[in-house]
């Protein structure tokens, strides 16, 4: 029994001398498993004479100290290999050169909508943004466009569930939220950037989805003058010191008086050019002063209070400044027209 049992102690090192751990695992199987080798001495032990049962338990013993102890050192020895080999392989270095790496441009539209944010911030303006899914109520009834008006018509606005709900068709609605908000009636100066949705063909100069920035002041002794000083020097900001705007009679059911509102052609200065048509000036947006009935619906006091209010298409403001004469190639997924019109400082 002895021999046996030091036949086995000197079989152990040689069986454990590895490197692979799986089939370090087959061997562990093979000595303590079920059927494994040290597994089958230890059952041994029922047989042998009592006389020499404490030496033979002491010799199984040594036994099983021996294979657990190089098992173990032979598994740490190959599992740290394996991490060095592993780390080897994903190794780095840090001395290459860098690749090149290509800053996107921001795209012309945010651009514009970053600006005039800047801009009108600058002024003591507040950005204010509001849902796009909007109710009937904010979109039109508030904003003095009764029951029946055109622009209530299905076929210029996207309704969504009957003729309450829709996307917005312009930004409007964040006004008039804002003015149901200010239960205080302190002075109101904000802009108000954001999507906007109707029913139109996509061509050249129109779009089903657009961006606009409205803007809306509201205070006391607010006139039309406050509202050319502040488009002046709007047009000045986005297009140079010498470009100012005029005023056309217009309508619109949310202002009284109502304007549509030119600037002088930055291109050709007011001489006439292809971009103004020839005619010196080029269209950006309408205005007016808030209508009394749109300050009464939204709770204020129509004898003690005025203001103005304005917008515009982002996108036209963005084809102008640019010199782009198609709507579209702001929306094309071609990369070449934003690295055409890229930033200076990117």
């Amino acid at each position: 029994m002895k021999e046996k049992v030091n036949e086995i102690k000197s079989r152990i090192k040689i069986d454990l001398n590895v490197d692979d751990l799986n089939i370090l695992n087959d061997i562990k199987t093979k000595y303590i498993g079920k059927k494994g080798i040290i597994t089958e001495l230890s059952s041994m032990l029922k047989e042998v004479p009592s006389e020499e049962r404490k030496s033979f338990g002491m010799m199984l013993n040594e036994v099983k100290t021996l294979f657990n102890d190089t098992y173990e050192s032979k598994k740490q020895e190959l599992e740290e290999a394996l991490i060095n080999k592993k780390l080897e392989s994903e190794k780095v270095d840090v001395t290459l050169p860098e690749t090149d790496i290509t800053i996107a441009p921001a795209h012309m539209v945010e651009r514009v909508i970053e600006d005039l944010e800047e801009f009108f911030i600058s002024m003591g303006y507040q950005v204010v943004e509001g849902p796009e899914v909007e109710k009937d109520l904010y979109n039109f009834e508030l904003l003095n466009l009764p029951k029946g008006h055109p622009a209530r018509d299905a076929q210029d606005t996207f309704y969504i569930k009957n003729d309450e709900i829709l996307l917005r068709s312009q930004t409007s609605p964040v006004q008039v939220r804002t003015m149901l908000a200010n239960q205080d009636k302190t002075p109101i100066r904000i802009i108000c950037p954001g999507k906007t949705y109707r029913r139109d063909y996509d061509d050249a100069s129109h779009g089903h989805q657009f961006t606009q920035i409205e803007g809306l002041v509201v205070d006391k002794d607010i006139s039309l003058a406050h509202l050319k000083g502040t488009l002046d020097a709007m047009a000045r900001h986005m297009f140079g010191p010498n470009c100012v705007t005029r005023f056309r009679p217009s309508f619109y059911p949310f202002t009284e008086p109502s304007v549509e509102y030119d600037m002088s052609c930055f291109n050709c200065g007011g001489k006439g050019c292809n971009v103004c048509k020839n005619t010196g000036w080029v269209t950006i947006g309408g205005a007016g002063i808030v209508h009394p009935n749109v300050l009464k619906n939204c709770g204020y006091d129509n004898e003690v209070y005025t203001g103005f209010a304005f917008g515009f298409g982002v996108e036209r403001m963005t084809m102008l400044k640019y010199g782009i004469n198609d709507l579209r190639v702001l929306y094309t997924n071609d990369l070449r027209s934003l690295d055409a019109f890229r930033r200076k400082d990117v």
